[in-house]
């Protein structure tokens, strides 16, 4: 394929031409806002023209229709493919999968990207990049390299990196890992995580500001709780849910604030345990959606977050706050020493929530590195597309490491 320009357009006085289609696929909240400023960049840019295409949880309802976010910031969806997410069962999302492909196949039809960009593990990603590989469109991939052990997105991740052809990762330990999965050195680079370049570039709210947004005042204590199904160990997400909930409510004076959970394989679960558990107790809320900019100053107001979500890894630790991270979800994941890891089970959640509030290890949070890096991805990852011609990418080379 080569590349495909077709674009001329007034900027400033000049024409600018060849203007190349990059396509982001964003298929949840949480994504989004780790790809929000990445697409503000590429909006505002002379040389690319931004495709946005909106899929699973962001066009569901139940999920908090968070397309309108993403409307709202001021971007463009161009296309919407829905996934119809009202099962959790493995069928259902085998089903989704399938209306995938099809959406996404006739969306790039229409769209004709030059490149599809994608970021993380999410099952729906699958189709996009089954879709784009059979219509020859070089996808660049974002966050690959990275383990989590306890959930299929593991495998997800590893397989997208091969659809892939060009790779910005997280960290030097993930670039490696991205090469030993076969991927040209030169087509892989560390650029550092997305998120902290939200928390650096976006105006947090106030508390008093937060706290007439969410409907609620915080209490002497307060923890954000996010807990998404460990879809490797089927069956146990009620359980371990349950755990954590007996665990919370033993908590006193505490504000607990809940976000619902992914898409995943019986989240509905623990949907109906946290809608029974805010019922019970009155210091707790739940939500479908914060939007980004109330989770991160969520975040900044806490004392902590505590659950299975790979922010409690990735983002939080830049707010120098501890996170109890539960269970093997995450297992494999590069950790700064904020982070306090417990099994699923109440007395040992209790216990690392107490670790959580020791004198001894606030102190220590003063001096905790984020090894995710401190900033910058999204300049790094545009300056290197830059440099791409993405007609010629679509045919690679395996890269072995035993090679002379």
């Amino acid at each position: 394929m080569s590349c495909r320009y077709r674009l001329s357009v007034q900027r400033g006085g000049f024409i600018v031409k060849n203007r190349r289609r990059i396509c982001v696929v964003t298929g949840t909240r949480a994504e989004y806002g780790l790809l929000r400023h990445l697409m503000g960049i590429l909006k505002d840019s002379v040389e690319f023209n931004l495709q946005i295409i909106a899929t699973g949880t962001h066009l569901e309802d139940r999920f908090g229709a968070t397309y309108q976010e993403i409307e709202k910031d001021g971007f463009k969806i161009h296309k919407k493919v829905h996934l119809n997410l009202q099962e959790d069962t493995p069928t259902a999302l085998s089903r989704s999968t399938a209306l995938g492909l099809q959406g996404f196949a006739e969306a790039f039809k229409e769209l004709a990207p030059d490149i599809v960009l994608v970021l993380g593990d999410r099952f729906e990603l699958l189709s996009v990049a089954i879709a784009a590989m059979f219509a020859s469109i070089p996808i660049a991939h974002l966050h690959g390299g990275e383990l989590t052990e306890g959930a299929i997105d593991e495998a997800i991740r590893h397989s997208l990196t091969k659809f892939s052809h060009l790779h910005f990762v997280a960290h030097e330990e993930y670039r490696n890992r991205v090469i030993q999965l076969g991927e040209s050195p030169e087509k892989v680079f560390n650029v550092g995580g997305m998120g902290i370049d939200a928390i650096r570039r976006m105006q947090l709210m106030g508390r008093e500001d937060l706290e007439r947004s969410l409907g609620l005042k915080f209490l002497s204590k307060n923890l954000l709780v996010t807990f998404h199904p460990v879809t490797l160990e089927k069956g146990s997400s009620g359980k371990q849910m349950s755990e954590l909930l007996e665990a919370l409510a033993e908590l006193s004076d505490t504000r607990i604030i809940f976000t619902m959970p992914n898409a995943d394989a019986e989240n509905s679960i623990i949907f109906d345990l946290i809608k029974s558990f805010v019922h019970k107790f009155d210091n707790a809320v739940a939500f479908e959606s914060l939007g980004h900019l109330r989770y991160l100053s969520c975040i900044a107001q806490v004392d902590g977050v505590v659950g299975n979500s790979s922010s409690g890894l990735t983002e939080v630790p830049s707010f120098r706050k501890g996170t109890v991270n539960i269970g093997d979800r995450q297992r494999g994941r590069l950790q700064a020493s904020s982070v306090i890891n417990a099994e699923p089970e109440k007395l040992k959640i209790l216990t690392a929530i107490a670790r959580l509030y020791d004198p001894t290890f606030q102190e220590q949070l003063l001096n905790v590195t984020n090894p995710y890096g401190d900033g910058g991805a999204s300049e790094r990852i545009v300056q290197f597309l830059r440099g791409f011609d993405f007609g010629n990418l679509l045919k690679k080379k395996f890269f072995d490491l035993n090679s002379p």
